[in-house]
């Protein structure tokens, strides 16, 4: 009987910390700095963190939908579809290359430096797909490349915060209590 409950126990928090984290991206995502072509905001260090905290599967669910649930609530609704998407690549890719590249590292600065790498992979798989979306899924054709440089921007806001915050949740501990 104890072990039904656990596991129900178990099964809540999961859902709990998965609403919790996409509720994050989405807020995240409305702070935004405004550019000459575009903005960026700050829902991409939420979106790397959901993959950092949660794992491939709940950091891909809270990413996905929170940011999706962004551009819904922000008036963005025809790419909704493709955020869900990219936003959940960039937790897998990001997840998938540092535990990869990252078995059996005991160095912090190179433990570092593969979270570096892996949440650079995860921004350019960003870049590229919403160039993929803009030229062919909304037709914008090669005018979409004029999104490149905001979303390059983007990128490096997202990693740095990221890279930030994770250094910080490891080095006190935190994060060792949603991974269980």
């Amino acid at each position: 009987m104890s072990e039904q409950k656990n596991k129900a126990r178990s099964s809540a928090y999961s859902i709990c910390i998965t609403a919790v984290f996409a509720a994050l991206c989405c807020a995240a995502t409305f702070i935004a700095i405004p550019l000459p072509i575009g903005y960026f905001n700050l829902g991409d260090i939420f979106v790397l963190l959901s993959g950092y905290c949660l794992g491939p599967v709940f950091g891909t669910i809270a990413a996905g939908f929170g940011s999706a649930l962004a551009d819904v609530l922000g008036g963005y609704v025809i790419y909704a579809p493709a955020t869900c998407i990219i936003k959940a690549g960039m937790v897998l890719v990001s997840y998938f290359i540092y535990r990869l590249l990252g078995k059996n590292v005991s160095s912090k600065k190179i433990d570092f430096l593969l979270r570096f790498v892996a949440a650079l992979l995860a921004e350019a798989l960003m870049v590229v797909g919403y160039f993929v979306y803009d030229s062919l899924f909304l037709g914008y054709g090669l005018g979409a490349a004029a999104s490149i440089p905001g979303n390059c921007l983007q990128g490096v806001f997202g990693i740095a915060g990221y890279l930030v915050i994770a250094s910080a949740l490891k080095a006190s501990g935190i994060a060792k209590k949603f991974w269980g």
